[in-house]
């Protein structure tokens, strides 16, 4: 490798070719002078029959991709719908190996990609090694790579300015306020600023440390004083909160900035940056809220604006403008433990009123992203302590940010949480459409998703695999993923083949596990004390009849958890059967889930003090909501679903092993 790296030392012959050819009003070189450059000698590598390739993009930067040559790719696209056609990875979050890895799996490099394994990674390193260099990410790059092309030519421009850094750990204060202030509460109607105060004050949120910046003569609204000015406060704010209209958001900015009146804003309106008239407006917004983070300090923090705000629980205040009897908020885990956070404050509203057990600790709507982005969201939380799990609704990265996103979901993962995310935009129609609700545009939607895969997230294919992937995130992250084995039982023989039948997802699959000899004994000899093994014999799945009581579920589903050879562990628990205790009242006099023999007490201290995963399915209809609410509120994985309740978990510990592998492990940050 050392001999490798001594090739890093020819950085200043490279921007010397770039210059002349610059100079001669030229904005490309051959590949072949950069790589004799290099190499010191005339390149004796060749793509021949694979294609490989460095582009620039909005959101992720450069990407390095590796595929079948040109003229067989949009064969391979359409035959091979399935297959993996070529590798595309991040250049900031690969390296060398980890994309030999990845190519290795394409039909490009099964087909004979024309070298041999060392000369590809030589190959890699140098093209990952300059386009690191030569990255518009990088402040010191006297040229940027905008796209090369081996066998071909290699085209560069000159650097753009990059924002300026913000003060990320300011969205602490915009989630913990110790003050908050108001603007745009009516005195006499129910207007967005009225319904956010109520519910201000309704989540907890000490009145005394509230003010609404309102001019007129009120001086108290709902109990909170008002103040008609900003620079009328007799302390900085750590957030406010602004709920007009566009046009007069833009002056408020302006005056947050001079003033330096907040630590962070949260800008409620629509009207920045979704439509024709307001964009202009808007890019100039945003070029004065950029000069304000460059100076001492950095500024405040916006979030926003088409924002529906934040549920902070533990800042103990709601800025949702939603009323609170459409939406209740129990505290549905013993530790709120998640956090959301999406361009869709409906998206948000949505999920949480469809499984209250979703429960985040953080409800947090970015809208526009005008100042706070995705990954400065992600940057913040991949290091709090008290978050495990955090998702994201994402409709649109701002430039490079797709690059911040992965890079902070890299580390995110690495310091052992789990980042699950839903990428809208993957049809022409809806890019569309999220331009014109969030002033996003959605980018290119394969590209997102392999490299945000890479990099450690779950990346859901719908808005019910989102819910169904967060929840199970939320309830399963404390357990132990060692492989892909898997153990099933039921009463009901369907679900016994549905599990069987679901347990491919994509490329991955779990596969039903080889159980060890002692406990195939131990379930023979739960089905004879049970007097059931004249009907079933052991096998997995393991169908252990209608007639099995709660006892014999639990029991069989423990012998498999404490099995070696399995990883995981699905139990149908037969709400229909009349052998169990799952109605919440029976007409057998204590025959209910309030029995201490129910699985709802039985099955739940199996499923919460054993290290892996065992997920209960109640595949029942109403009648059977509060066995499943009870397993449910004592924080037990709970799927009404046998086919979505294992494709979740295929999903779950496909990321959860894939963040355990090499790359993930340890990602160099080779230089050229």
């Amino acid at each position: 490798m050392g001999e490798r790296l001594e090739r890093s030392l020819r950085l200043d012959e490279i921007t010397r070719l770039f210059s002349d050819a610059a100079a001669a009003g030229s904005d490309t070189v051959l590949v072949a002078e950069l790589l004799q450059i290099v190499t010191g000698k005339k390149p004796a590598i060749s793509s021949h029959s694979f294609f490989l390739e460095i582009r620039d993009t909005r959101e992720f930067g450069l990407i390095i991709s590796a595929g079948p040559d040109r003229a067989d790719a949009d064969l391979y696209a359409d035959c091979f719908a399935t297959a993996r056609i070529s590798a595309t990875a991040l250049v900031e979050v690969t390296d060398p190996d980890a994309f030999l890895e990845l190519f290795r799996q394409c039909l490009a490099y099964r087909k004979g990609a024309g070298t041999d394994d060392e000369q590809l990674i030589v190959l890699f390193e140098i093209l990952i090694g300059l386009s690191r260099f030569y990255s518009p990410v990088n402040p010191d790059a006297p040229f940027v790579i905008e796209a090369l092309v081996l066998d071909g030519e290699c085209r560069f421009g000159h650097p753009t300015p990059v924002a300026a850094p913000k003060p990320i750990s300011k969205i602490g204060k915009l989630l913990h306020p110790t003050s908050l202030g108001i603007v745009g509460v009516s005195a006499n109607k129910m207007n967005f600023g009225r319904i956010i105060l109520k519910n201000v004050i309704a989540s907890g949120y000490d009145k005394a440390k509230l003010k609404i910046i309102r001019p007129g003569d009120n001086e108290e609204i709902d109990g909170v004083r008002c103040v008609p000015d900003l620079a009328t406060l007799d302390h900085k704010l750590d957030l406010l909160i602004v709920a007009v209209g566009a046009d007069a958001a833009f002056g408020i900015v302006d005056e947050v900035i001079a003033s330096d009146a907040a630590e962070s804003v949260m800008l409620i309106p629509g009207g920045l940056g979704e439509t024709q008239a307001s964009r202009e407006p808007t890019r100039a917004m945003l070029d004065r809220i950029n000069k304000a983070h460059e100076k001492a300090g950095g500024g405040p923090v916006f979030l926003g604006g088409n924002c529906l705000g934040v549920v902070s629980h533990p800042g103990n205040y709601d800025s949702w403008f939603i009323p609170g009897e459409r939406l209740p908020k129990p505290q549905k885990k013993e530790r709120r433990n998640s956090a959301l956070i999406s361009q869709s404050g409906a998206f948000m509203i949505t999920r949480l009123s469809k499984n209250a057990w979703l429960d985040p600790a953080y409800m947090i709507a970015v809208g526009n992203q005008n100042d706070l982005t995705h990954g400065d969201m992600l940057s913040y939380f991949a290091d709090h302590d008290d978050v495990d799990v955090i998702g994201f609704y994402i409709e649109g990265f701002r430039d490079l940010d797709g690059l911040a996103f992965a890079q902070e979901v890299q580390r995110a993962v690495g310091n052992g949480k789990q980042v699950v995310v839903y990428k809208a935009g993957r049809s022409a129609a809806a890019a569309g459409a999220t331009m014109g609700h969030t002033a996003s545009i959605a980018g290119d939607y394969g590209l997102c998703v392999s490299a945000l895969t890479q990099a450690g997230a779950m990346v859901a294919e719908s808005f019910g695999e989102f819910s169904d992937l967060f929840y199970m995130a939320s309830t399963l992250h404390a357990k132990t993923i060692n492989g892909n084995r898997l153990a099933a039982v039921s009463g009901a023989g369907f679900e016994t083949v549905g599990i069987a039948d679901s347990t491919v997802a994509g490329e991955f699959a779990m596969v039903m596990a080889d159980i060890e000899n002692e406990t195939t004994e131990k379930l023979a000899a739960i089905l004879r004390e049970k007097r059931l093994d004249a009907l079933m014999e052991v096998r997995n799945p393991f169908d252990i009849n209608p007639g099995a009581d709660d006892e014999a579920h639990v029991s069989c589903a423990e012998a498999f958890a404490n099995d070696p050879n399995v990883d995981a562990v699905i139990v149908g628990l037969d709400p229909l059967s009349p052998m169990t205790r799952t109605l919440e009242t029976s007409a057998r006099e204590g025959f209910d889930i309030h029995s201490e023999e129910s699985m709802a007490h039985t099955f739940s201290r199996l499923a919460n003090n054993h290290d892996k995963p065992i997920i209960g399915i109640i595949e029942g209809g109403a009648l059977y909501d509060p066995f499943a609410t009870k397993l449910m509120d004592q924080g037990v994985c709970i799927f009404r679903s046998t086919e979505l309740g294992v494709k979740a978990l295929v999903k779950y510990t496909a990321a959860r092993l894939r963040c355990d592998s090499r790359y993930l492990a340890g990602i160099t940050s080779r230089q050229i």
